[in-house]
């Protein structure tokens, strides 16, 4: 377990954790929750930070000030084309090939577009990114963006800033058992607990963002999910037990007590 690291287009990371740089009460308070929790990379979206005051000269030197790894996301696009001209855009301001991406198929749940998701992946690795995409938990997506050459996936556990945690475990778990690349949940984690869980069915990582950001103390929230994608990780590795129908004593009983054989 001391070696075992998150691998992704070859490159290792320390950590399984990865947060998101938008809705906290401040950059400082980002900052606290990043120094606490040293997550394996931050994602910052260039189209929707631009339409916000925090998107100022400042902010972008704290986010180089953190020395931690910048994944650029396509978080707005509603086509391939806004992904396209986005993730070269980010590519030029965060001097990164890596991009985690997002096409949005509906507005009200920000579901992801499942039947333009695999096409725009595909141009984006003909062009030279290691693309991360954001996608649902369904097995034929996953497996038609494997097809075209993404090296992990980024499955929701329930829609983007829900907080409600896997709202589909039997669809999780399979996903895990038939895909061998790494996966990453991405969205819907609301709690600790929450990520644990998905780590101890075997998931590589977890993305997080509101469930840290909006939290009462983000800081040591960011501290609290690090703790617990640890412990799934450990979980995971080390073999849980298989649940049983009925009681199994713990302790067997051998023999008959030395008090009865009077």
């Amino acid at each position: 377990m001391t070696t075992d690291t998150l691998v992704l287009y070859g490159q290792t990371f320390a950590s399984r954790l990865l947060l998101g740089t938008s809705r906290y009460p401040s950059p400082q308070v980002m900052a606290q929750a990043v120094e606490l929790s040293q997550p394996a990379m931050l994602t910052a979206s260039l189209r929707r930070q631009t339409a916000h005051a925090q998107a100022s000269p400042e902010f972008w030197q704290l986010l180089k000030a953190m020395k931690v790894p910048v994944l650029p996301n396509t978080a707005g696009c509603h086509s391939i084309q806004e992904v396209i001209t986005t993730a070269e855009m980010a590519r030029e301001v965060f001097e990164t090939d890596w991009l985690k991406l997002e096409l949005i198929g509906d507005d009200y749940s920000l579901q992801p577009d499942t039947l333009k998701l695999p096409e725009a992946a595909e141009r984006l690795i003909k062009a030279g990114f290691k693309v991360l995409p954001y996608c649902t938990e369904d097995l034929v997506l996953c497996q038609r963006l494997v097809d075209v050459g993404c090296k992990a996936v980024m499955p929701w556990a329930a829609p983007i800033g829900t907080g409600k945690g896997p709202i589909n475990p039997y669809a999780m778990q399979m996903l895990r058992e038939r895909l061998d690349v790494p996966m990453i949940v991405d969205a819907g984690l609301g709690l600790p607990s929450h990520a644990c869980q998905v780590m101890e069915w075997g998931y590589d990582a977890v993305l997080l963002n509101t469930a840290v950001a909006l939290a009462t103390d983000p800081a040591h929230m960011a501290l609290a999910f690090a703790n617990a994608v640890k412990a799934g990780r450990s979980a995971f590795l080390s073999g849980a037990m298989q649940p049983q129908d009925s009681a199994q004593a713990s302790t067997p009983v051998l023999g008959t007590p030395f008090w009865h054989q009077a």
